[in-house]
Formats: structure tokens, C-alpha cells, sequence
């Protein structure tokens, strides 16, 4: 591939991210104004300067729009410098980068949390006015996970059920859920960065700690 498409790849790509995030920006204020039932397609349409075809080429219906795309999270350069950091262990073997790697990567999205404060505030209060879109924010939550799964499952060279992948993504998801919660917390003064590395320090503590397996014990009268 030339230098020229890759530039007009990239560009083009640039430009879905952009249409998108107006949909998305105009279907939350257009929520959190007159609630799910106040407006239509067409006036999400109307604000984000799209047609209703564009709409739906993006979206099935508003309350996706709402939510957001799986997709939005994981910046491509940032997603890749973290697979290719993984390059020099063989396939197979779990590299010895992979947390360090892990929190560095968390680190660089925690910027990009803080740069979209905002429109998560806003996600968090339309989610709040219409409790029903909880169901498709889990949803999108769950594909973003399985994404992230594949994403370190292709940096380590395993399958996606390897366990070490399973547990860097369902702890990973868990303490930026947590350092989420706390700093979306009313009161709060705290920046992001630092509740998510206090939660990584205590997560990498616990884990560091002595662990001897318990020995399991065969019932009377089993072979």
C-alpha cells in the first residue's frame, strides 16, 4: 500500500470518527432536553448536519446513538504500540511486559478520559434520566471487553480463553470501572490518573503477595 492511501485511509477513517461522535453528541443532548420519547431520528439528523440515511449506516436506532460505538475507546496508534510491545517474546508464551505494558496503556486512555470529561458526564446523566439504556451500555461494555480480549490475545500469540488474557481484561475493566466511579463521584477532587494508579498499586500488592494452593481434599468414600 502507498504512502497516499494510507494518508487517504487514514483520513477517511478520521472522518466515520467524526460523523459518529456528532451523532452521538447531538442523540445525548437531545436526551438529556426531552428525555428518549422527545425527539426523533430526524431532528438527531438535523442537529448533527447528516441525513437519515448516514443515521443509520452508523446506528441502528437513537438509543445506540446514545450509548456511543464500541469502538470509540481504543485510539489505533495507542492499541498498537501495545500489541507490537509484545513482538519480542515467542508465540505462545506470555511476555513479561504484558502488565507493565497493561498499565502504560491504561495511563495513555486515562488522558484521553480526562480530554472527553464531558461527554462522559453527560453519558452519565442521560444514562441516569433514562435507566433503560443500562441494558445497551452493558452490551457495548461486554463487546468492548471481548475486543480488548482479542486485541491481547493477538499481542500474546494465544487463544482468547487463556486465562492470563481473561484476567488482565476482567482486571483491567474492574479497577478503571472502579477509578471511574470515583471520580465521576460528587465531591470528588481527585484526578483520574492518580485514583487509577492508586487501584493498579493495590491490585499489583494484593497479586505480589505469598500464595500457596491449597491442597484439596478427597471426600470419604470418592476414589
Amino acid at each position: 500500500m502507498n504512502e497516499s492511501a494510507v494518508i487517504e485511509g487514514g483520513l477517511r477513517e478520521r472522518k466515520r470518527a467524526a460523523t459518529r461522535a456528532a451523532i452521538t453528541a447531538a442523540a445525548r443532548a437531545l436526551t438529556a432536553e426531552r428525555g428518549l420519547t422527545g425527539y426523533t431520528v430526524e431532528e438527531v439528523c438535523e442537529r448533527a448536519d447528516i441525513s437519515r440515511r448516514t443515521f443509520f449506516n452508523y446506528f441502528p436506532a437513537k438509543e445506540d446513538a446514545v450509548i456511543g460505538h464500541a469502538d470509540e475507546d481504543m485510539p489505533a496508534g495507542i492499541l498498537q504500540e501495545f500489541i507490537d510491545g509484545g513482538s519480542p517474546s515467542p508465540a505462545g508464551d506470555i511476555s513479561p511486559t504484558l502488565f507493565r505494558d497493561l498499565v502504560r496503556l491504561s495511563l495513555k486512555l486515562s488522558e484521553d478520559m480526562e480530554a472527553s470529561e464531558e461527554e462522559t458526564r453527560q453519558l452519565i446523566a442521560v444514562v441516569k434520566k433514562e435507566p433503560q439504556l443500562i441494558l445497551r451500555l452493558i452490551g457495548v461494555t461486554e463487546r468492548r471487553e471481548a475486543q480488548f480480549a482479542r486485541d491481547v490475545a493477538r499481542r500474546e500469540g494465544v487463544a482468547t480463553d487463556h486465562p492470563v488474557v481473561q484476567m488482565a481484561v476482567t482486571l483491567l475493566s474492574t479497577i478503571a470501572r472502579k477509578s471511574s466511579m470515583a471520580y465521576f463521584a460528587d465531591g470528588n477532587t481527585r484526578p483520574y490518573k492518580e485514583l487509577l494508579m492508586e487501584n493498579i498499586s493495590a491490585a499489583s500488592l494484593l497479586f505480589s503477595q505469598p500464595f500457596e494452593q491449597p491442597e484439596t481434599t478427597v471426600a470419604e468414600g470418592q476414589p
